[in-house]
């Protein structure tokens, strides 16, 4: 249970379900249903980055390790963010408008803030998904694939991604049961144990045991290498890969999800915060870190580390009126 304190009284509780896997898929630890069926939401990106890799277009286009891991990013929608997305459209000769991922208001206030007062209107480049979409159209356009449909589920971009996910999480496609994520683009529900087996496969992919394993040590190697672009400034997944220096992968999905991979473990862990509230996920993953016994010093030791392992609630002048606590 996650208890959020309002001076010293609980004001809200949050129940999350976790499970902790090894990249033999092997239930390390769990909390709540470790079976629960979820969507992983944006923690499927470096999964959906397979085809991109796989077929050719990574190579084809000249991809760098630097947009490699934009193509996994929920990204804050920062300058270098953008700069890259349209770059790569550049390169496979695309227009921005061929981005069917929609637009909204960015992390990035300040960067917002200047588009707007110069008179701009918010174009797909900012959404948090333009890396991921950018990197299907790069595989489209390179396999000789219509690049307006490529959303659709009979798309074979799609359907590659469809069986990557099979293949790596050791689930038939006709179990996996698909929804539309925000950005447009099909969502993959798993089991949450499932979801964290693949993150640990992403942490240590072992060439002729694990399925696409070339394909997820260059992704994973990649966002390790380039967190920033994975998400941003102040956000945890770029964090905590920066500061663990190659020993952690990090992912985190919409309503509530977070996904850590680690390197020199080779495990995985998977949270689901019940209600889908995102404010506790990171404490939730490192207070699990713990009970395993598990160190990452560069990262603990920070100060950084206590922003997310203890967060706080603070009221519109930006003071400290409360806690949120992991049980």
């Amino acid at each position: 249970m996650i208890q959020v304190y309002r001076g010293n009284i609980i004001e809200s509780e949050h129940h999350y379900h976790a499970a902790v896997v090894d990249h033999n898929g092997n239930l390390i630890d769990s909390y709540g249903d470790p079976d629960r069926l979820i969507f992983a939401r944006s923690s499927m990106k470096p999964f959906q980055a397979i085809p991109l890799v796989e077929t050719g277009a990574a190579n084809h286009f000249k991809y760098s390790e630097r947009e490699l891991s934009l193509s996994c990013a929920s990204h804050n929608g920062e300058l270098i963010h953008r700069e890259t997305v349209l770059e790569i459209l550049k390169r496979i000769g695309l227009p921005e408008d061929a981005l069917k991922c929609g637009a909204h208001i960015p992390r990035d206030i300040e960067s917002y803030k200047e588009h707007i007062r110069a008179g701009k209107d918010l174009t797909p480049v900012f959404s948090n998904c333009s890396g991921k979409h950018s990197g299907m159209l790069a595989t489209a356009v390179y396999m000789g694939e219509d690049p307006d449909t490529y959303l659709e589920i009979s798309h074979p971009v799609q359907q590659r991604i469809l069986h990557a996910i099979s293949d790596v999480f050791e689930i038939p496609i006709a179990d996996i049961s698909l929804g539309i994520d925000g950005c447009g683009a099909p969502a993959h529900s798993t089991p949450l144990n499932k979801l964290a087996f693949a993150f640990a496969r992403l942490a240590t992919p072992i060439s002729g045991q694990t399925p696409h394993a070339e394909a997820l040590k260059r992704i994973s190697r990649a966002m390790m290498a380039h967190p920033e672009m994975v998400a941003g400034k102040d956000r945890f997944d770029t964090d905590v890969m920066d500061l663990t220096n190659g020993k952690v992968v990090a992912k985190a999905g919409a309503e509530g999800v977070q996904c850590l991979g680690l390197v020199d473990h080779g495990i995985g862990i998977a949270v689901k915060i019940e209600d889908g509230q995102h404010r506790a996920t990171s404490a939730v993953v490192l207070a699990i870190l713990e009970k395993l016994g598990i160190e990452l010093p560069e990262f603990q030791n920070s100060k950084t580390y206590q922003t997310y392992r203890y967060p706080v609630i603070t009221n519109t002048h930006g003071d400290a009126v409360g806690k949120i606590v992991v049980g």
